[in-house]
């Protein structure tokens, strides 16, 4: 088994990758990290066996209990980085310079350039550098991944597609009452945070049709104002072979909620939910329903079956996860001002 240590003891980490790092048969969960002694002893006794749990943190300085404490210890292999986005970059290259393959969650950096220049660190590591992977959960949703091969399946040239997501942020709501998120030093905020979810599923849908996005025109606003700087965006999306859609992202419409992505192609429909997938072709319609899920029981699964393979899958490539981080941002950049900044797209 691989020692893995969890780096952050947020929301996300605490409910989604501890019981996905436990669930993992191949992973040993070693040490648990978090900037501030209490978040990390409250992570750490949240974990099947606190006992089996070694506890870091920087605040207060505390002689053997650092982050780079931890990454000294040669029994622990990975690391997964579950931190505020804008300080994942720092964090990640130290982890992977100390050795330890690396799962860190998305987005890959706060902006194109960031991004950039992390994965040339890494790159200059050479052959002998460990493993790094991004975590894009809603790529191992099996619902999206159905959807996928519904698409491969009925085939044809593709007409038009859709990204709609609507929904609220409560002032009750655990996530905006994150400190980072409710005070976003990071781009586009709760856009770039949750909406780089909805242009990964996106883009994992127009590459089963053979088809990415290559150019994209929109606007951008605030609608509710607790969300800064922005919370909608609308925009129209231009692919390789010139079919066209359109990507509506907003976290602040209160009374319009729900989530869709949209394939029409010359033989079909398909049409994704978190839990359905509806296809419609000459031979009728179909339906197919799923339980809710989070995707990163299987994400998790996926890093350590590539621990052990000695490569990193291509649904966690740092590539996958640029090109998702580019098209969101190319949204807010177009958006910005008064809006329709035509965007090209393709690093």
């Amino acid at each position: 088994m691989a020692g893995i240590a969890l780096l952050g003891a947020g929301i996300f980490a605490r409910e989604e990758h501890l019981p996905a790092i436990e669930a993992a048969p191949t992973l040993a969960l070693k040490a648990v990290y978090s900037r501030s002694q209490h978040s990390a002893e409250a992570l750490a006794a949240a974990s099947r066996d606190p006992s089996s749990v070694a506890i870091y943190f920087d605040s207060p300085a505390v002689a053997g209990k650092s982050l780079d404490d931890l990454l000294q210890r040669a029994d622990i292999a990975a690391v997964d980085v579950v931190l505020p986005i804008l300080q994942q970059p720092a964090v990640i290259d130290k982890a992977l310079r100390a050795g330890k393959h690396v799962l860190s969650e998305k987005p890959i950096a706060g902006d194109i350039d960031g991004a950039k220049q992390l994965i040339a660190s890494y790159e200059g590591l050479g052959g002998a550098a460990p493993l790094w992977g991004v975590a894009e959960n809603w790529r191992y949703l099996e619902s999206l991944c159905y959807a996928a091969e519904k698409v491969r399946e009925i085939g044809g040239e593709l007409v038009t597609f859709k990204l709609q997501k609507y929904g609220s942020m409560k002032p009750d709501n655990k996530y905006f009452n994150t400190a980072w998120r409710k005070t976003p030093e990071h781009q586009g905020g709760f856009l770039l945070d949750g909406g780089v979810h909805f242009v990964a599923g996106l883009r994992f849908l127009l590459a089963a049709a053979g088809q990415e996005i290559k150019q994209l025109v929109g606007f951008s606003g605030l609608l509710d104002e607790k969300l800064i700087p922005v919370d909608t965006v609308h925009a129209a999306a231009i692919t390789q072979d010139r079919k066209s859609g359109t990507i509506v992202i907003s976290f602040g419409t209160e009374f319009k909620s729900g989530t869709e992505l949209e394939i029409v192609t010359t033989k079909g429909v398909v049409s994704w939910n978190p839990v359905e997938v509806k296809t419609v072709t000459s031979q009728g319609e179909e339906k197919k329903e799923f339980a809710s899920s989070s995707g990163v029981t299987p994400e998790v699964a996926a890093f350590a079956e590539a621990i052990t393979a000695g490569k990193i899958s291509d649904l966690q490539s740092t590539q996958e996860a640029l090109k998702d981080l580019e098209i969101l941002q190319r949204l807010l950049e177009s958006g910005a001002g008064e809006g329709a900044a035509v965007q090209a797209i393709g690093l």
